[in-house]
């Protein structure tokens, strides 16, 4: 969420498997994405871009600098997941323009014909299921070819079932809305991902078939421990 290549660093090479560089809420403009895209590979962790609301253009851009994944926001029917997955696949699978001059080096590719054929299978798109149409069409979307995995926004999807009342994650309607699209891409053999504010969520969300789940973000990591910190020095 910081805009930060070091503390993304820093994350990544704790050893989790892939790090989420958030540009929709999150502070990153365009140079400090590079930084951080680069650092998050160099640390040995996926780098993984969730790209703001429409903003189909950074989704080829975030590849090209070397994401292996990026997370879309708001896809709330099928048209919208082709139109993302057009953005993120090369042809025949989709429209994405050439010109992985980043992306190629990081991953370790020197022969432009290479990285084309793995690219498609290799890089991964998450569509965000976060609204009421889109649990609706989450079949759908998730049938949809090009999509790779389904992603969970737990928080927006409460407060949209609540009608804009409620941000709770555990009421029923979630916890059903919740196992609607794990089952969804379960189905049509993709990724189910969510999103998970402490450890304790990840662990209970990965028991109940999700795959690519975040557990937290760097803002509160940082304000719990430090909250943690100065209760002992207040003793």
């Amino acid at each position: 969420m910081t805009g930060s290549s070091v503390v993304a660093e820093t994350i990544a090479r704790e050893g989790f498997a892939a790090l989420v560089l958030d540009a929709q809420h999150g502070l990153w403009d365009i140079s400090s994405l590079i930084a951080g895209i680069g650092a998050v590979s160099h640390a040995g962790a996926a780098p993984v871009v969730r790209v703001p609301l429409n903003d189909i253009a950074l989704v080829s851009r975030a590849l090209d600098f070397g994401a292996e994944a990026i997370i879309a926001p708001m896809i709330n029917s099928a048209d919208d997941a082709r139109r993302f997955a057009a953005a993120a696949k090369y042809p025949p699978h989709g429209e994405r323009s050439w010109g992985p001059l980043l992306a190629m080096p990081l991953q370790k590719r020197s022969e432009p014909v290479e990285y084309l054929r793995e690219a498609n299978e290799g890089t991964l798109t998450f569509a965000m299921i976060e609204t009421a149409a889109a649990l609706a069409n989450a079949d759908a979307i998730a049938a949809t070819a090009g999509v790779d995995a389904l992603f969970v926004g737990p928080y927006d999807l409460a407060t949209a079932l609540s009608n804009g009342t409620a941000q709770d994650v555990q009421a029923s309607q979630v916890e059903r809305a919740i196992d609607k699209i794990c089952a969804a891409a379960t189905t049509a053999k993709k990724i189910a991902g969510i999103y998970c504010r402490d450890a304790e969520s990840a662990v209970a969300m990965a028991e109940r078939g999700f795959r690519f789940i975040i557990a937290g973000n760097d803002l509160t990591t940082l304000r719990g421990a430090t909250a943690a910190q100065l209760k002992v020095l207040k003793r």
